[in-house]
């Protein structure tokens, strides 16, 4: 079974929400985080992965706007 981590997301309309992603082989998560909306696909936002000083695990999925 495959480690996973809770990485908390920033901004958008999922800010203060959390995921849960599968780490790689290296132990990080995926550099994206696509947050589906209401209406799935159509409402989708686009998540990139940052790394944070005295976080919990030290990553953050910071918003970077609509997928479409």
């Amino acid at each position: 079974m495959a480690a996973t981590v809770e990485i908390p997301l920033a901004g958008g309309t999922a800010d203060g929400e959390t995921v849960r992603v599968e780490l790689d082989s290296n132990g990080r998560p995926p550099l994206t985080h696509h947050h589906l909306g209401g209406h799935g696909l159509a409402e989708a936002e686009i998540y990139e992965l940052e790394s944070t000083v005295g976080g919990d695990q030290g990553w953050l999925y910071r918003w970077r706007g609509p997928a479409v």
